[in-house]
């Protein structure tokens, strides 16, 4: 699951910003100043930052300079209330690879972390390669293999499964796959996703030891192998 450390001083926003974005999948670890989140950065291993400028101390845009003598490529998207493009342009400056404003939604924001990990991830040339349980998707050929044994999968459906898989343990709403796999312009009813779910379900799950596409009910679904419980 993708780890997001929250380096914001105000508490309002920063538990906030927690609690949304546990919502949305991710798994959040805060700090409430430059010092606190260096170290945390240290401790542990985000695949993206979320730092506030106006911090106490030392300001984002020293965290972030340091920052980037350990990590060259992490991910950071700087928070702030300014919006003069001299702060912007100075932020871009010390390694900032994207800039959000506040006020701002939690749909933007969400979107930004999503763009930013894609890019990253394709910079890191992510493996086309994708296993977990006893599913190996092949993502270079566009084959699905159940125990070593080939599922037909039509466009759409691998396509959807490919998202998914892309990200294991990550939420997604029904608006993000069909933008995802249909584009910005597809305009459906969920039903139309929930339709290839239940044919990507019945195809790699019938001969599985796993199921794979979790439903979180209100919300979307999510990439996770999870044993079956057989009841003898």
């Amino acid at each position: 699951m993708v780890q997001i450390l929250v380096i914001e001083d105000d508490p309002l926003i920063r538990e906030t910003l927690e609690y949304s974005l546990k919502g949305a999948g991710f798994n959040i670890s805060t700090a409430e100043n430059g010092a606190q989140g260096l170290a945390k950065l240290k401790e542990g291993s985000p695949d993206l930052i979320l730092l506030d400028l106006l911090l106490p101390e030392m300001d984002g845009f020293e965290v972030c300079r340091e920052i980037r003598k350990v990590d060259e490529n992490l991910p950071i998207i700087m928070i702030t209330a300014l919006e003069d493009q001299r702060s912007k342009l100075k932020g871009f400056s010390v390694g900032a690879d994207d800039y959000i404003t506040k006020p701002f939604s939690i749909e933007e924001l969400i979107a930004r972390i999503r763009a930013n990990l894609k890019r990253t991830l394709k910079k890191a040339g992510g493996s086309p390669i994708v296993e977990m349980g006893d599913l190996r998707l092949d993502l270079t050929k566009h084959t699905a293999k159940v125990n070593g044994k080939e599922v037909h999968l039509r466009l759409k459906e691998f396509q959807l499964l490919t998202v998914l898989a892309s990200e294991p343990g990550f939420l997604f709403t029904r608006q993000d796959l069909a933008e995802r796999v249909w584009g910005s312009e597809f305009y459906s009813s969920s039903r139309t996703i929930d339709v290839h779910i239940r044919r990507i379900r019945n195809k790699i799950e019938e001969h599985s030891n796993f199921s794979y596409i979790q439903t979180v009910h209100g919300l979307g679904y999510k990439f996770q192998a999870e044993e079956k419980v057989t009841c003898e």
